[in-house]
């Protein structure tokens, strides 16, 4: 049986470490505050919201909501991204995506226009630079792979001179996790849904990454004892039993039932990377808070 890698616990303890350094901020007079931009209702959106004010309650973060229509034109949404990058009681901006489809060949252009001090989610030209260049000091890998990287810590899993694989080539999780692994000594492998012979590497990893969101990839065929699964992916399973006895649940690309038993350590979905990805967010807020100004 594999031993589960529980997002709760790792939460928990760096929600420890940031609530003291949030309240070191607010006794020098300084609120760490996030602003959250939301285009629409998205129930995956809300579903978010509501843990990221959760976790910014327990840890001592003020939290700002800006809410626009999901028909909002390209201009409404840089205007208010102007506006906060005026603000300087925000410290941290968090614009919810994927942006409608409308807005997609904007995407760039929107995303760019957020000042990278601000940047608390890895979305701007300068925070990926430093992802892929190992530079620290101003902007922030993506909440998501930070997180899980923040897991592997917590449980004590080294990375150096392992193998590793990343299923997922996004610019949210698949290439900075990448690069995040190579910056712990891993060697690293990134894989999507085409690669031809995905189960063969998957089985040759030490740690597998899988931010594909192709519910029951991962199946007893791509693992073996050993292993180390972080599942990213948050997948609606219609056959997956749920809390009220029905049908309908939540579930990751690992098929559990199956891969559970072979590796020896995995993570839950839900209940895993997604409940340390708030606070990750919380620790980059509390950061940008106390550099006040963001060296290149």
């Amino acid at each position: 049986m594999a031993k589960i890698l529980y997002g709760k616990e790792a939460a928990d303890a760096l929600t420890a470490r940031l609530a003291a350094r949030a309240a070191a901020l607010w006794e020098q007079g300084v609120v760490p505050t996030l602003a959250l931009i939301r285009l629409g209702n998205d129930p995956s959106d809300r579903s978010y919201e509501t843990g990221i004010r959760k976790r910014a309650e327990k840890v001592g973060v003020s939290v700002r909501g800006f809410y626009l229509p999901e028909t909002a034109e390209k201009e409404a949404v840089l205007s208010a991204i102007d506006a906060l990058n005026k603000d300087d009681s925000v410290h941290g901006v968090l614009l919810f995506r994927p942006l409608p489809q409308h807005l997609k060949g904007n995407e760039e252009e929107i995303t760019s226009r957020l000042d990278p001090k601000k940047d608390v989610d890895g979305m701007t030209p300068l925070s990926k630079a430093a992802v892929f260049s190992g530079q620290s000091g101003c902007g922030f890998a993506p909440c998501t792979p930070a997180a899980c990287m923040e897991l592997l810590d917590y449980y004590g899993v080294d990375c150096a001179g392992k193998r590793a694989v990343v299923i997922g080539r996004s610019k949210l999780v698949g290439k900075p996790a990448a690069m995040l692994l190579l910056s712990r000594d891993a060697t690293v492998t990134v894989c999507h849904t085409k690669t031809g012979n995905l189960a063969e590497l998957c089985r040759g990893a030490d740690v597998i990454v899988t931010a594909a969101r192709s519910l029951r990839l991962l199946t007893a065929d791509f693992v073996r004892p050993g292993q180390t699964v972080i599942d990213v992916s948050t997948v609606w399973d219609e056959a997956k039993p749920n809390a009220k006895g029905g049908l309908g649940a939540f579930a990751g690309d690992a098929d559990f039932a199956a891969v559970e038993p072979i590796v020896d350590a995995i993570t839950p979905v839900p209940g895993g990377v997604g409940a340390v990805t708030t606070a990750v967010l919380m620790e980059h807020v509390i950061e940008a808070a106390e550099r006040g100004n963001c060296h290149a």
